[in-house]
């Protein structure tokens, strides 16, 4: 269950480099060497990370229930512990169902939103750094943005002066308006106060905020939610890498193959596939005896067994932000992969859910399709709104290779230092 649980949350053909500029927009922005020595380079960099990078702390109070004797190993000290990640209780088998369940969420019909099971506490390690989703593993550092930190640092950034972090709860998501959602309401507070301070910590200069796959979520909801002056006064470019308006398949096979995990995480609906960009020709799923488009979503959360709380969850809540994927209205620029085999199909020819399906792979970043990056150039692109709109699509690019490529590293940091209003 834990490991299901950790792969749940959600996320969760050789074509040429190309730029993409929105017709009127302004002209590219002019590269510099990333030595430091250039101003224009340091204006202070905000980053928010993918999926499960940020790390979470927790204490259990005397109001928790542990599955198992184990699990309720100092209940009641005030101690905080790493909840995630903890590399020690997912390895061992006594100590992960412990781990998936303090980990998990519970959706609370009172209040309308989710929160931790009762006794459990959270907080997110390290806000305002980029120390707290810096994994020491290679293959965590390249999800996670070490890479680019790295280079950011050698660059002449330091973190906590001119680079800082917006970790964030990546169970949770941002909910529609008018749903409750006080995990998204409360980072928004804490990263808004923390753009300001950056900007006034270097001279009161604007803020670059770059996001990669998940964060990308959180950055353009918050922008897009964030008083218009304010953004034009804060934030001097937006640079969001790996992530699409139209979300990505494996989401639905997650469900599919652990449907009762679809109530233990405020994200599990976050990157299904999207009416924005997938129409109604467009199977998704494809079955003996019918096939499912995204505008059959629900009927196909149904089919794999999802309550119908959990459906109308999706319809509520995760829906309408999808719907709502826009332009910033602030300095824009998109980096994704393509070229690399990704999900396009999810065939269960018998219609069981439970095993796994035959995969119909078409191009995109192994995540994302090309579909997907292809609806940013009309969804932001085309908004008459954004003055300023640049997309990259980098050959041969993974997912988390947009933000760990040597090359694709280099990209990000010409953008990060270029210059969209001079």
């Amino acid at each position: 269950m834990a490991t299901q649980l950790y792969r749940l949350l959600p996320l969760l053909f050789s074509l040429p480099c190309f730029v993409l500029f929105r017709h009127g927009a302004s002209p590219p922005p002019r590269q510099h060497d990333a030595t430091g020595d250039d101003p224009a380079g340091h204006h202070p960099v905000v980053l928010l990370p993918g999926n499960t990078c940020s790390q979470l702390e927790a204490r259990l109070t005397d109001a928790y229930r542990p599955p198992a004797p184990q699990c309720g190993a100092g209940k009641g000290n005030g101690r905080w512990f790493r909840l995630w990640k903890n590399s020690t209780a997912m390895q061992d088998p006594e100590l992960a169902p412990c781990l998936s369940d303090q980990l998990r969420l519970v959706y609370d019909p009172v209040v309308r939103d989710f929160r931790n099971v009762p006794g459990v506490e959270t907080r997110v390690l390290g806000f305002g750094s980029t120390r707290g989703f810096l994994a020491d593993t290679p293959a965590n550092k390249d999800l996670c943005m070490g890479r680019l930190v790295e280079a950011l640092e050698k660059a002449g950034y330091r973190d906590g002066e001119t680079l800082f972090g917006a970790p964030f709860d990546f169970r949770q998501a941002p909910a529609a308006a008018g749903q409750p959602c006080r995990a998204f309401s409360q980072f928004s507070r804490r990263l808004r106060a923390l753009v300001e301070h950056a900007s006034r910590k270097n001279g009161g200069k604007p803020v670059v905020v770059m996001s990669h796959s998940q964060g990308g979520y959180f950055a353009l909801e918050f922008l897009n939610r964030s008083p218009l002056p304010w953004r034009r006064r804060y934030v001097r470019h937006y640079v969001m890498a790996s992530t699409g308006p139209g979300g990505f398949l494996i989401s639905m096979q997650l469900l599919a193959s652990d449907p009762s995990a679809a109530l233990s995480s405020g994200s599990a609906f976050t990157a299904l596939p999207s009416p924005k960009v997938f129409g109604a020709d467009a199977p998704l799923v494809v079955t003996r005896a019918r096939n499912y488009t995204e505008q059959d979503i629900p009927e196909f959360l149904t089919a794999i067994g999802l309550p119908r709380l959990a459906v109308t969850l999706y319809e509520t809540r995760a829906l309408p932000v999808q719907l709502n994927f826009r332009a910033p209205v602030v300095p824009t620029t998109c980096i994704n992969g393509v070229g690399v085999p990704t999900m396009k199909e999810l065939v269960y020819w018998d219609g069981n859910f439970s095993k796994a399906p035959e995969v119909v792979y078409g191009d995109g970043d192994d995540l994302i399709l090309l579909e997907s990056t292809l609806a940013l150039d009309t969804v932001i692109g085309d908004d008459p709104r954004q003055e300023y709109y640049r997309s990259i699509k980098l050959a041969g690019t993974s997912h988390a290779g947009v933000v760990s490529d040597e090359a694709a590293v280099e990209r990000v940091i010409s953008e990060i230092f270029g210059v969209v209003h001079e």
